[in-house]
């Protein structure tokens, strides 16, 4: 027997390996059966260059459970070890110490796939004791058994061991029973072995017999071993992706299309990357594609890898090229990784392209699900925007679909301003904004529809992309304004009737947390709308902005301001005025008067004094016109007490009043109920 210390210049590393090399204990079991397929793989490539004479016989890795000794143990049938390479690959840990060790590999598990001195090491996180009984396929060759037990003291001798290959046992450690346990091997196998090259047995195979599921003599393997991206694309049919899709995502629907990958210059890069049904909510849909590392299972966590809006997708990609033992940072500036990013790009764009021009009506049909993924990646990478801005399409709320260049070939003639901006008017609810749609459309506008999560910002990055040109949603004002041709609308109301008529609707406006009510007359032609509710497409968009940017959080705290619009040329809104003015033209009258005289008098008196210096104005003067102002201030709170008085109990200005804000979704709790009771007795 020999005994020896572990080659390290540290008194004891394990502790460190336990502390350190991983986040996840529970990466020891695709190190040990990575290192069990690779020693398989090699015996093949042996054989098949005729350095191994012998049967290779069964190669599936055994993987097996004994929970009364508390053993995991691996076995394989591959090279197997001499003595001299196990006190190489084992003994002779290449650290020159524990800082060193941890410099390397502690942030990032992934560093040791390939090393088997480092990957073996990894059992020691969950084991007391580990034991290698392993002999060479070289003829002649003696088996040895190595143990240790979590020191740097290990142990070497000769056993009996009738075929290669290595056994390498595992003493689980009290504090990590959970890895005897069937069911979390299975789990762990399934998520790190699934498409290892290599059968893995784990356990038997079961059938129904009397009564009960019993063991069979089969092993059952939990690994395919050629998986679907390792075939060539020729030889697979639409079923095989859909079905390969549904073993890596059983619960998703079926998906619109793939990509086969396959490269092997500059860089080695195979998988299958699938567009899912994406219609809302981005967060729900990250991380799904799946990276692997020669059939090995490393993470779904690729956004260092894959260009953000990539990580939408689903799928697996597999390279031993991606560096795995650095930072997300380093990653993200490696000449190779940017090399991937950008043909994985690149084929994304070419086959939406390619779908795009073979087939225009099967690529609309699926425009609703692919949008969010496109216009995600518009807004984050400018490469794919050049690419994709010929294919990306814009939806109107008739359903019908336009590329960029025919939208505004459409557009040009009726929808540019007096100032030569072509106006993009759009809806994000054709139902809620019902009539500013149907009063575009009266008008010959089309309207686009843009309902999606990523639509404000893409609005924004089409102003800027687009000459001489705005997005103008239907409802952020009237409809002469959205698109205007002319010098502004004139009213026939004097300007008092407009005052009156506006301080009448304005004060009867409900209270409403952070809602703040502007109102005005126009006048919009008799077939219009009585009244109308209209935000500013600026204010809107910055507060819808500010979901999106962090810097812009000051808009989200601001009040939202709309426009009450009066239409002077309706029928109601004139016989309001009217009634008003009947009602209240006595008590106004000596108060408008009073308003006049105040307002010549304070005219005079700034006259008197504008060529005067401010230190020669006299205190008397200054005061002579603070009170004057406060005067004309409290005969127009007056005139408002009047006119509000009259318009508290007007049923009509409340039915106009609840009707527009019914008309945009602001009409709740008890002053929708009052609505629905005022309704009823007009109809009586």
């Amino acid at each position: 027997m020999q005994k020896g210390n572990i080659g390290v210049t540290t008194e004891n590393i394990f502790p460190v390996i336990k502390k350190f090399l991983y986040s996840d204990h529970e990466i020891f079991l695709r190190e040990l059966i990575s290192n069990a397929v690779d020693a398989t793989q090699k015996l093949k490539t042996l054989a098949d260059r005729g350095d191994f004479k012998g049967e290779l016989g069964e190669l599936a890795v055994h993987v097996n459970l004994d929970t009364e000794k508390g053993t995991l143990t691996i076995s394989d049938r591959g090279v197997g070890m001499t003595a001299e390479e196990i006190d190489r690959y084992i003994n002779q840990i290449a650290f020159s110490g524990v800082s060193d060790f941890l410099d390397k590999y502690k942030d990032n598990a992934n560093a040791i796939i390939g090393h088997f001195g480092l990957g073996f090491y990894s059992s020691f996180m969950v084991s007391k004791k580990v034991e290698i009984v392993t002999r060479s396929y070289q003829d002649g060759a003696v088996a040895v058994k190595w143990s240790c037990d979590g020191s740097p003291a290990y142990e070497i001798e000769e056993v009996e061991k009738n075929d290669r290959g290595s056994d390498i046992i595992l003493y689980i450690d009290d504090d990590c029973k959970e890895f005897l346990e069937k069911g979390k091997i299975e789990e762990l196998l399934n998520k790190y072995c699934k498409f290892l090259p290599v059968p893995i047995a784990f356990g038997k195979k079961t059938e129904w017999k009397d009564g009960k599921q019993v063991d069979t003599e089969e092993d059952h393997i939990i690994n395919n071993v050629e998986p679907l991206w390792t075939k060539t694309p020729s030889t697979l049919k639409d079923e095989d992706y859909k079905n390969f899709y549904h073993t890596l995502y059983p619960m998703q629907d079926e998906p619109l299309f793939w990509i086969h990958l396959n490269v092997d210059y500059p860089f080695h890069l195979t998988g299958i990357l699938y567009f899912p049904r994406i219609q809302s909510n981005i967060e729900l849909q990250r991380n799904k594609v799946q990276l692997y590392c020669n059939q090995v299972f490393v993470t779904d966590q690729v956004e260092g890898i894959m260009p953000e809006f990539l990580t939408l997708l689903h799928g697996v990609i597999d390279s031993p090229d991606i560096p795995l033992n650095v930072s997300r940072s380093y990653l993200q500036s490696d000449a190779d990784v940017k090399k991937i990013s950008t043909y994985i790009t690149k084929k994304v764009a070419d086959r939406l392209q390619a779908l795009f021009k073979e087939n225009r009506k099967d690529f609309e049909e699926k425009w609703d699900h692919l949008k969010l993924f496109i216009n995600y990646g518009m807004l984050s990478q400018e490469d794919f925007y050049n690419r994709a801005k010929d294919f990306a399409l814009l939806k109107d709320t008739e359903g019908k679909y336009f590329t960029y260049e025919e939208y505004q070939t459409l557009i040009k003639e009726h929808q540019t301003d007096k100032e030569g901006q072509l106006v993009y008017l759009y809806a994000n609810d054709k139902e809620e904004q019902y009539s500013y749609v149907e009063a575009a459309k009266e008008k010959g506008y089309s309207v686009l529809l843009l309902e999606g999560q990523l639509d404000v910002p893409v609005v924004s990055m089409l102003e800027q992309k687009f000459e001489k040109s705005r997005f103008v949603r239907v409802d952020s004002d009237i409809i002469e304004r959205l698109i205007p041709k002319a010098d502004d609308l004139k009213s026939d109301l004097s300007d008092t009737d407009r005052e009156n008529l506006s301080q009448v609707f304005r004060s009867q406006m409900p209270h409403i947390n952070k809602v703040e009510f502007m109102a005005e007359v126009q006048p919009l032609g008799s077939k219009a709308q009585p009244i109308l509710i209209t935000q500013s497409e600026y204010m809107r968009r910055m507060k819808e902005m500010s979901r999106f940017q962090p810097g812009m959080s000051f808009y989200a705290q601001m009040p939202d301001t709309f426009s009450v619009v009066l239409n002077s040329d309706h029928q109601l809104v004139k016989r309001v005025l009217e009634e008003c003015k009947a009602d209240t033209a006595d008590r106004l009258k000596p108060v408008d008067s009073e308003i006049k005289g105040l307002e010549a008098r304070l005219a005079a008196l700034r006259q008197s004094q504008k060529d005067k210096k401010p230190e020669d104005v006299t205190a008397e003067e200054k005061e002579e016109v603070q009170k004057t102002e406060k005067d004309i201030a409290d005969q127009r709170s007056k005139k408002q007490e009047v006119l509000n008085s009259y318009a508290k109990d007007n049923k009509v200005v409340h039915q106009l009043i609840d009707l527009a804000l019914l008309q945009n979704g602001m009409l709740k709790g008890a002053a929708l109920d009052a609505f629905l009771k005022r309704s009823v007795d007009l109809i009586k």
